[in-house]
């Protein structure tokens, strides 16, 4: 019903200048055309444009001044045209109309208040406070400036009957909807699986967590020659800090150097001038072989 209501409108007429005023013509609820309104828009079949609408109210001070005028305009007419003294005129007026009434006065350039004697710089004047008050009382619209002025001098001040509404309670204790956490990438999750297979048929998984290695195990344990571009190929990077290892074990060092130098196990060897110094370089463990080096190495000692 909402939409036809406003589709029919549009075909006959350029706009719905306001939808408030749409509704009560058309007797249907506000909220009900607002939505429809929004959805309309979502489908770029209407374009809409949101109105924002400040209402202000008077101020006790503000209805007082609306009523017998701003201070500075009784201040004025308190002052005949030959002027008066300051003491007499303290004495006519209110001492709240002379506070502020003087200040406002003199910034208008209405009165010229000397030590002893006070006197009319203009010979009539308008109540433009007053006159915006009664605007504001009758509920007609205002320039920004004018409205900023009136707050400035605390003579209105923003309508509160939301005060006075009933809201509904909200429960700020209340869960919100359960985010959706992350989840194991595929590849990661068949990994998982045969790791779980490997472990329930008694496999133990080997300690990967040494990231850093010597190139004893790294390279030469693995019987990739020490000048070989292999070992380049792998993006090794070097320590600087510490540069170098003492724990290799001896015995199998010195293996491993007799068949990089002689061959053995079936092996001629490299036939180069194998070199400790070399071996014993630490780098970021460029590849998990280096821990099977280490670990077939350990299980040949027990």
């Amino acid at each position: 019903m909402a939409e036809e209501a406003i589709l029919g409108h549009l075909e006959k007429n350029d706009e719905i200048s306001d939808s408030g005023d749409f509704a009560s013509q058309s007797g249907i609820d506000h909220n009900e055309i607002v939505n429809v309104i929004k959805s309309l828009h979502g489908f770029r079949l209407v374009d809409a444009q949101d109105i924002k609408r400040e209402k202000w109210v008077l101020t006790d001070e503000g209805k007082l001044y609306a009523a017998a005028g701003s201070p500075e305009v009784q201040l004025f007419l308190a002052v005949p045209p030959e002027g008066i003294s300051r003491e007499e005129l303290q004495r006519k007026v209110d001492p709240s109309v002379y506070k502020i009434g003087c200040s406002q006065a003199i910034k208008n350039k209405w009165l010229e208040i000397g030590k002893q004697q006070v006197s009319r710089k203009v010979q009539q004047v308008e109540d433009t406070a007053k006159d915006l008050l009664t605007r504001v009382q009758n509920e007609e619209a205002l320039s920004q400036a004018d409205i900023d002025a009136l707050k400035r001098r605390k003579l209105i001040a923003p309508q509160g009957d939301w005060k006075e509404l009933e809201f509904k309670e909200y429960n700020f204790n209340a869960k919100g909807q359960p985010a959706e956490g992350g989840h194991l990438h595929p590849l990661l999750k068949v990994r998982r699986q045969l790791q779980m297979i490997f472990l329930q048929m008694g496999f133990e998984e080997m300690p990967t967590n040494n990231f850093v290695e010597s190139s004893f195990w790294n390279f030469d344990a693995l019987f990739q020659p020490q000048q070989h571009p292999a070992r380049d190929s792998h993006d090794t990077f070097f320590l600087q800090a510490p540069s170098t290892t003492k724990m290799l074990p001896e015995d199998y060092v010195e293996r491993v150097k007799h068949v990089h130098e002689h061959g053995g196990y079936g092996s001629r060897g490299y036939g180069y001038d194998w070199k400790r110094e070399e071996a014993n370089k630490n780098l970021l463990r460029t590849h998990t072989t280096a821990v099977s080096s280490r670990m077939l190495y350990l299980l040949a000692q027990v």
